[in-house]
């Protein structure tokens, strides 16, 4: 069986507009059914991760939310308000995998345009310090690297000093320096309360940034929680070592995989004290052991394939 949520109370409603609610939500293309009545709250002041497999219905999830997209059935809102009215309000910024950048434009423009829509904007100077753009404000849309256009996104999501930030795929296309200067920046930002859901390829980003990871399978949620509560959903922890030894691993105790790779062996455990425990007894020569929890990689396998067989049967 597929984990089940555990945040059901967050579903029931409460005293405090939720910054984004979907409430039974369906939306079909044809014969396929990208969402499938979801219905999840997501609270002002939390920083969500949304992940999912390719197709899960991730974009699609985070278009209703913005307005993008009519649902087949249920309802989206934002702060308690049709999308369209929050969004023309101000309170809220998007920084989506296309549109947002006309390709004429220099950056600055781009961000001076949005800012002009917006009765309250952060000005365009400072929008394009946080995003780390100043050094491309003045290039043409058309002649940005995939990083760079994912930093001048950036800077028109925020320019509008938005209380919700809503990021599809934010880090795409960045090298590992620009990675770490856009979560800097976004610390920067929710630090000041600000709610943020992105949804990312990166789960590493979800486990490291986040407060609260949501998991999306066939356009419905199979885990919401902290990310320490939704890897706790895979047990054991791994147990990495280098050995010249052709030993059979596989039979110490509470081994559930092992995994070899030339003279590095990873095992897969249980209890990892008792098989550590008889490793170094029965194996003196394992050298350079590491002793790790396990990951939001194998949480999210498991959980995802484990809604993968449910489905099938």
């Amino acid at each position: 069986m597929p984990w089940a949520p555990t945040r059901t109370a967050r579903d029931s409603g409460t005293m405090t507009t939720s910054a984004i609610r979907w409430t039974g939500v369906t939306k079909r293309f044809g014969a396929v059914t990208a969402v499938d009545d979801l219905t999840l709250a997501i609270e002002p002041g939390e920083v969500v991760a949304l992940l999912g497999p390719n197709g899960a219905g991730k974009t699609t999830t985070i278009d209703l939310a913005l307005g993008l997209g009519s649902p087949t059935t249920g309802a989206a809102e934002l702060f308690g308000l049709p999308p369209r009215r929050a969004i023309v309000a101000g309170r809220v910024g998007a920084m989506l995998q296309g549109g947002a950048l006309l390709p004429d434009l220099t950056v600055a423009q781009c961000v001076a345009l949005v800012a002009a829509a917006h009765r309250r904007p952060s000005g365009v100077g400072p929008a394009l310090e946080r995003a780390g753009a100043t050094g491309i404000a003045s290039r043409r849309v058309s002649r940005l690297s995939g990083g760079e256009t994912q930093r001048a996104r950036f800077a028109v999501a925020i320019v509008s000093d938005p209380d919700l930030l809503v990021l599809d795929e934010p880090t795409a296309a960045m090298d590992v320096e620009a990675r770490h200067l856009f979560w800097s920046s976004m610390r920067e930002l929710t630090a000041s309360g600000r709610t943020v859901v992105f949804a990312t390829h990166y789960l590493d980003e979800a486990d490291a940034f986040a407060d609260r990871v949501v998991i999306l399978q066939a356009g419905r949620v199979v885990a919401d929680g902290t990310p320490a509560e939704v890897k706790a959903v895979v047990a054991g922890r791994t147990i990495s070592f280098t050995t010249h030894a052709d030993a059979p691993l596989a039979a110490l105790p509470a081994v559930t995989s092992v995994e070899r790779r030339g003279t590095r062996v990873t095992l897969t455990s249980a209890d990892s004290d008792a098989t550590l425990r008889a490793l170094l007894a029965t194996w003196p020569d394992a050298r350079d052991v590491l002793v790790s929890a396990r990951t939001m990689d194998d949480a999210f396998l498991a959980l995802t394939s484990a809604t993968e067989q449910e489905a099938g049967r």
